[in-house]
């Protein structure tokens, strides 16, 4: 069994690292220029902003939506979502300081209907106010209200989408990774939710694969209307991915990259905060099926964890000069105990490479891309805290809020 492990580990980490479909997106990163070329239709663009008790983020945000330089016409209307910490008050202290109160139109929700997601409901109440003077503009930017945007980083969306004719562009956010836990959690979660909708095939037309990064979304208003508008993802907690889906489904083309300088500002608090976050989603992603909570941790420790585990058991097993009785390998060069700890040693090796992107693009101390197993292992743990969480009736909560199998 202890073989089988070795083997089976290390032959997963050659598959992926040989898989070119689901490498490191170096390709993917939004260029730093853009601008609407003189002679181009300028476009009317709005920039929407769910917003709920936000008060320690809502003014960076805000500041750097306003802050943008553009041709094209722009505002910005922040929905606040029943908020109780003086949310839009900051979010209008912001806006006047930048002289930009006209350009900034504050929402304020009441509880949604039955079946919609806080947040979702929250988006298509902006949705509607930016329509609301006539046909609605021509470009929807939907942002979190943690989400500091660089100069210039609309121009570049815009560019992008341009040039590339894309319905839908969005940026993975560089998360916060000041403290201990998000150094070592931040670089694999951006590094399996890369696993798991390879950037490079979200924007091949053709492939299944669709994915959106909430925090930064700019989304033509025909597409959405072509895809049944935000109604059609009202129940959805992971509502980028979902929008994604029904965008690729009426045949709109997507782009998913990165950009350093478009970055959430919120830290998180400690473990606890990260575990909340996975939590919340977690099992419904595997859409509520506890076999395939179990399956991903089990694969998870045999694929992710076990390297440096076997690695120190054989080692162990080297300085006891004792042999294996049986041996699935050829020991006629090497022990069996020597075969487990090559193996186990060049497993991870390969699984250091394939974090060292995530790593990088997080701005994270080198010496964490050797924890991946260890944050495989709290992933996995997350996972089943989430499966555990609905087992018991709880549902996913977020925001004060509680949602359902059925509201999901």
């Amino acid at each position: 069994m202890f073989e089988v492990i070795c083997i089976l580990a290390f032959a997963f980490w050659v598959g992926l690292t040989l898989d070119f479909r689901r490498r490191w997106p170096r390709r993917c990163y939004l260029s730093p220029d853009g601008s609407v070329a003189p002679g181009e239709d300028l476009p009317d663009i709005v920039a929407i902003v769910p917003a709920r008790d936000e008060a320690d983020v809502i003014g960076t945000t805000v500041t750097s939506l306003l802050s943008q330089q553009t041709r094209a016409r722009f505002r910005v209307v922040l929905v606040d979502d029943q908020s109780t910490d003086g949310t839009a008050e900051v979010a209008e202290r912001a806006a006047r300081n930048l002289d930009a109160s006209d350009r900034l139109e504050i929402v304020r929700t009441e509880p949604g209907p039955p079946g919609w997601v806080g947040k979702v409901h929250a988006m298509a109440t902006g949705v509607r106010v930016a329509c609301e003077s006539g046909a609605g503009p021509d470009l929807f930017w939907f942002t979190d209200a943690d989400i500091s945007h660089r100069p210039g980083a609309l121009e570049s969306l815009l560019s992008r989408a341009r040039v590339g004719n894309h319905d839908l562009v969005s940026v993975m956010a560089r998360l916060a990774t000041q403290s201990f836990w998000e150094k070592l959690l931040i670089p694999p979660f951006i590094y399996f939710f890369q696993l798991l909708y390879p950037f490079s095939r979200v924007s091949r037309a053709g492939t299944r694969v669709a994915a959106a990064a909430g925090g930064c979304v700019l989304l033509k208003r025909e597409t959405l209307e072509r895809a049944g508008g935000l109604e059609t993802i009202r129940d959805a907690l992971i509502d980028d991915v979902a929008l994604a889906r029904v965008v690729k489904r009426v045949g709109g083309s997507l782009w998913l990259g990165f950009d350093d300088g478009i970055a959430s500002t919120r830290p998180y608090e400690g473990l606890s905060g990260i575990w909340r976050m996975v939590a919340r989603s977690a099992f419904v992603q595997l859409r509520y099926r506890y076999e395939l909570a179990l399956a991903v941790f089990v694969g998870l420790l045999v694929f992710f964890v076990s390297p440096p585990i076997t690695m120190f058991v054989a080692l162990v097993g080297l300085g006891m000069s004792d042999a294996m009785e049986t041996s699935l390998l050829p020991t006629s060069i090497f022990s069996a105990w020597e075969w487990c700890l090559i193996l186990s040693a060049l497993g991870w090796f390969l699984e250091t490479l394939a974090l060292w992107p995530a790593v990088r693009q997080q701005r994270v101390p080198p010496v964490f891309a050797l924890t991946l197993p260890l944050g495989a292992l709290l992933y996995g743990c997350m996972t089943l805290s989430s499966a555990w969480s609905h087992w018991r009736g709880h549902g996913s909560q977020w925001k004060g809020r509680a949602y359902s199998v059925t509201d999901s």
